[in-house]
């Protein structure tokens, strides 16, 4: 029997403590994100995951029991909410789904573009302007319905960090600079300030580890909630949104890390890493090679030149080599 085969929960978690432990010494090659004040609070060496599998298996390992905000993995459930409300075609003559290859912030494409519509929803200038799509007339209502959905996803409803808000809407020019530039082009759908607050509200939602594998394994089961067996969302939406976070999730690493890692995930600067695994993906559980979908969450908050969380990448890159969770 190959080792593959022999994997049980057992060793496997035996493995993950290994790997935590190997890999938070890599904390100290990165930073928090000082640019946010608020982030610059968290502990550098902190390194957790959770994994969640479609037969229920749970792995966890480090620091899991810390909350944290969003920041760009909010862009996922936005982009979903935004599909799920006004469907995937209306929702692509505002947004496309090119990869970009820039940093999260830039305003280079924009200005080169014609029409100027964003390339894609995982950067900061798509993610604007899906936030100005939500449903919803004022900001308020706008985040209240993807909390709404939230709650449906993780089985209760978060809380929005007022501290890192804050914080983030002083320090927001670039993020302004954005949405003038698409509410001159005609790719913003409600005031420039009512889009900026609903955005950065949402990159201010706190959730756990926990949460991000919930979110992940119903992607991987294309919007199907395990249990209940309701869509929360559609076939469609999950796979288009799987394949944003494939190309477009690891801002301007985005290619390497499907290169050399291979799974579906999108990171925020807190530190955060939501992936998830589809059917067909070669990892057993329990002996079996036909194993279902899983969900990871990571937390890291050093971050790396790109604003991945430069010890959990590689952490997700170990389990993708030693698992065999790549896609391709």
């Amino acid at each position: 029997m190959n080792e593959i085969a022999a994997l049980t929960p057992t060793s496997m978690q035996q493995k993950l403590n290994q790997w935590v432990e190997h890999y938070r010494q890599y904390t100290n090659e990165g930073a928090c994100a000082s640019y946010i004040p608020a982030l610059k609070k968290a502990d550098l060496n902190s390194l957790g995951i959770y994994m969640l599998s479609d037969d229920g298996i749970q792995l966890k390992s480090g620091d899991t029991e810390q909350s944290f905000t969003l920041q760009s993995i909010s862009k996922v459930l936005s982009f979903i909410h935004a599909c799920s409300s006004h469907g995937i075609s209306h929702v692509l003559e505002y947004v496309d789904v090119e990869p970009t290859g820039d940093a999260f912030n830039s305003i280079f494409r924009l200005e080169l573009s014609h029409p100027g519509r964003p390339f894609n929803p995982m950067i900061n200038a798509g993610a604007i302007t899906v936030a100005s799509m939500l449903p919803g007339q004022s900001p308020d209502e706008k985040v209240d319905g993807l909390l709404c959905l939230i709650e449906k996803m993780v089985g209760r409803k978060p809380r929005i960090n007022e501290e890192v808000f804050l914080s983030e809407w002083g320090t927001a020019n670039r993020n302004r600079s954005l949405a003038y530039w698409l509410k001159e082009t005609g790719f913003l759908l409600c005031p420039v300030e009512d889009a900026i607050e609903v955005y950065l509200r949402l990159c201010s939602i706190e959730l756990c580890i926990a949460d991000m594998a919930k979110i992940g394994l119903l992607l991987a089961r294309d919007g199907i909630q395990p249990g209940t067996y309701r869509h929360v969302f559609s076939k469609e939406i999950a796979s288009l949104t799987k394949t944003l976070m494939f190309t477009c999730g690891m801002y301007d690493y985005s290619g390497r890390f499907a290169a050399f890692v291979g799974i579906p995930a999108k990171s925020g600067v807190s530190g955060g890493i939501m992936a998830a695994i589809p059917s067909g993906a070669a990892m057993p559980s329990n002996n079996r090679p036909d194993s279902g979908p899983w969900g990871i969450g990571v937390y890291g908050p050093s971050i790396d030149k790109f604003g991945n969380s430069i010890a959990g990448v590689k952490l997700l890159k170990r389990l993708a080599k030693e698992w065999d969770f790549r896609l391709l």
